[in-house]
């Protein structure tokens, strides 16, 4: 195993549960999203991207530039997760989730495009 794997394994498993557990529209992510200012259905879209993503995860094992963009794209989502946490005063404990599950992606992301180079 290399560290993209792990890492893509890592962001897949992270992902695959905080997407379908928005979807679901469980109630803990409920609160978080009023919590933040969204609606149910707004994160229920948010869950939706997030399998989305997942799933380019998974087909970029066979198709990289894919991946890539996948992991692009839930950066974009975790940037807005960050943006909506600072907007609302949150602290650190609140924030750190996507900070760290940025710099997995990121990192990720860095992987994916030196190997397609």
């Amino acid at each position: 195993m290399n560290p993209t794997s792990i890492l893509a394994g890592i962001l897949v498993v992270a992902f695959a549960a905080l997407g379908s557990a928005k979807l679901a529209a469980v109630p803990a992510m409920r609160a978080k999203a009023e919590h933040v200012g969204f609606s149910v259905a707004a994160y229920r879209r948010i869950g939706l991207l997030e399998v989305v993503a997942v799933v380019g995860l998974l087909v970029g094992a066979f198709v990289p530039v894919i991946g890539a963009l996948a992991a692009a794209g839930l950066l974009m989502l975790l940037g807005g997760a960050v943006v909506a946490h600072l907007r609302n005063g949150d602290r650190l404990r609140e924030i750190a989730p996507a900070v760290v599950l940025s710099l997995v992606t990121l990192s990720f992301l860095l992987l994916v495009v030196a190997d397609l180079r």
